[in-house]
């Protein structure tokens, strides 16, 4: 008969020294810490950790699973450590974890539970101290020449403001941050939190509505022995906006473009493309984006008949070359008030 050579001292089963049984009944192979703190800010829901600031991208479910296992540490030797958690609100301020918690060490599956207290610590984040405070670095102002900003155009300023805000602080600048935005009687103010930020929209705004941009630096003080600079980025729109449907040479033309004192236009007589000089541009008729829908009652030769979209009487109107509508269709106009006629613009 063969003599087991080896045995483990403890319970006496096979094994090379202490069995894996044994060793992992011995092994303290998790603790729990009794108490996880979270600073917040109530009023945005961002995170503190250390001295820095974030927002929570998750909802707060994920966030008490998170800072519930967080409570959790486990044994190097711990492999697929698992925790399944319940929750119970004992106050606003508290949130008692309980876990059931799991995994495999040294081969052996071992199992335990525990408690942990989540306490919630609510501070005004750097962000809302900021704008409850009334902090800002810079101004958008938003000037047409000649003119005040439409609505469309001050409508398509806000929207942008919208998409740069989101995206600056979704790619961590929290500081970029909107704290006003306001229509004057001479166009639109944007107040920003930083001037990084007030760089960006400004030179969106001009690129999408057709401007050019000036900056007037304002020193307010120093901190850390660098000097503050709030700087009112100026953002002036020309004379006509992009849609804007004038008369020149005797003719039509809607504005597609303007810089530096030149319009690029189509020609709405003869379907074609040109540049001319901003003061060729007798007077403003309108803007193809307040046009009207008008049937199309009949074609004759180079006659199209429309009915007028308000009264419904029968109008002539001389064919576009560039222009092909149908009978029973419809085309966009345009009043001129000074000439009492339809101006066919699409």
């Amino acid at each position: 008969m063969e003599i087991l050579r080896s045995v483990c001292p403890r319970c006496g089963k096979p094994s090379a020294g202490l069995c894996n049984e044994c060793r992992a009944a011995e092994t303290e192979w998790f603790t729990c810490d009794p108490r996880v703190e979270i600073i917040y800010c109530p009023v945005c829901d961002s995170r503190k950790q250390g001295k820095t600031w974030s927002d929570t991208t998750i909802d707060r479910q994920a966030l008490l699973h998170e800072l519930a296992f967080s409570a959790l540490h486990f044994h190097p030797d711990v492999r697929r450590p698992e925790a399944n958690f319940t929750f119970r609100e004992t106050n606003p301020n508290r949130t008692d974890a309980f876990a059931d918690v799991s995994g495999l060490l040294y081969g052996v599956q071992v199992a335990g539970t525990c408690a942990t207290r989540i306490v919630w610590i609510k501070e005004q984040c750097d962000r809302c101290n900021r704008i409850s405070g009334g902090y800002y670095e810079g101004i958008i102002q938003m000037r047409a020449t000649g003119r005040r900003p439409s609505v469309r155009e001050i409508d398509r300023a806000s929207r942008i403001t919208e998409e740069i805000e989101t995206s600056l602080q979704e790619s961590g600048e929290r500081l970029s941050f909107v704290s006003k935005i306001e229509a004057t009687k001479d166009g639109l103010d944007i107040v920003v939190g930083s001037n990084h930020m007030g760089q960006i929209l400004s030179g969106q705004i001009a690129a999408a509505l057709g401007g050019r941009i000036s900056t007037h630096p304002k020193l307010v003080g120093e901190k850390d022995g660098k000097k503050l600079y709030r700087i009112t980025f100026l953002v002036r729109l020309p004379r006509y906006q992009r849609g804007d449907v004038v008369v020149g040479r005797g003719r039509y033309m809607e504005v597609r473009s303007a810089t530096q004192g030149q319009l690029q236009v189509f020609d709405l007589l003869e379907g074609v493309n040109r540049i001319v000089r901003e003061d060729e541009a007798e007077r403003l008729v309108g803007n193809v984006g307040d046009a009207e829908s008008a049937l199309v009652a009949y074609l004759y030769d180079d006659i199209i008949g429309i009915l007028d979209p308000k009264t419904q009487g029968a109008v002539e109107c001389r064919a576009l070359p560039w222009l092909h509508p149908e009978e029973g269709g419809t085309v966009q106009v345009i009043r001129d008030g000074e000439t009492e006629q339809f101006v066919l613009v699409g």
